[in-house]
């Protein structure tokens, strides 16, 4: 697929990474906010927006899951992808030279055991793009940032130390946005529906709509709930389950979710990454 991919954050972000990886023939498009990359679709100035949802340390992406019902987009693809960290320095400098170390404080966080044991002090930026724009621009070699491979290539630093993160596990999860749904069976490993739901005001409604995935043999990877405009009694719940809604016992469990429900809205089907698993 040829076109446009909207992203957040700077060019060289990991959302950037993303982009890269996963779609490497599309233009990446840099945008300040979520919202705006999730515009940008919509306006059509970009085909897919690529948004993180998850992270296999820090959890779910805080606000993406109340932006994707009210979006008006669709998801048609899944991306697993590796966070790898280096320490990237001005042209020319050493890992010895280097006294602090510029990132984000999540990914400071992610790197401790490598700044204890070089004696770097960890400086908390406002995005890992950003830090090493910064590293570049001011070109002290005692300076470094913590960021992708990609953002290195952007502002021209040396990769001092390669893949310095303190677990080998660190992977994001990202979702692929389009204006359209694709609801064809495509992969080969499986379709993937997700979807958000709000259950009636009636006793062990939860425990009854679940029901339905538990009788038919449907796999639900993931449910979370979060309330919905800051009200305690409305809670909204965002699930993943395997299979197509066309296939028989996906579509009884739909069916039976959509009895005690208030609200039921597919956000998307697409095929699951080979990652997944």
């Amino acid at each position: 697929m040829t076109g446009r991919i909207a992203f957040q954050g700077e060019p060289g972000a990991y959302s950037h990474q993303a982009c890269h990886d996963a779609r490497p023939e599309m233009e990446a498009v840099a945008c300040p906010t979520f919202e705006e990359a999730i515009e940008t679709v919509r306006r059509g100035d970009a085909e897919l927006a690529m948004l993180p949802v998850e992270n296999t340390t820090y959890g779910r992406v805080a606000d993406i899951h109340h932006l994707l019902p009210a979006s008006g987009l669709h998801i048609v693809d899944e991306a697993f992808v590796r966070v790898h960290i280096n320490l990237l320095g001005v042209p020319g400098a050493t890992t010895d030279q280097v006294k602090r170390a510029l990132s984000h404080t999540v990914l400071l966080g992610q790197c401790r055991d490598f700044l204890r044991a070089h004696g770097i002090a960890p400086v908390t930026a406002a995005d890992t793009a950003g830090a090493a724009r910064r590293v570049a621009e001011e070109g002290d070699p005692s300076q470094a940032a913590l960021a992708s491979d990609l953002a290195g290539e952007i502002y021209g630093l040396d990769v001092l130390a390669r893949h310095i993160e303190d677990h080998s596990h660190n992977t994001t999860r990202f979702l692929l946005m389009a204006r359209e749904p694709d609801y064809t069976r495509r992969g080969a490993h499986g379709m993937i529906t997700s979807f958000v739901f709000q259950v009636r005001n009636i006793p062990a409604a939860l425990y009854k709509a679940m029901g339905g995935f538990a009788t038919n043999s449907v796999n639900m990877t993931k449910l979370e709930s979060y309330m919905v405009n800051g009200s305690f009694t409305a809670t909204q719940f965002y699930a993943d389950i395997e299979g197509h809604p066309d296939d028989r016992n996906v579509r009884l469990a739909l069916e039976e979710l959509d009895y005690f429900t208030d609200y039921l809205k597919i956000l998307g089907v697409y095929p699951a990454d080979p990652r997944r698993r």
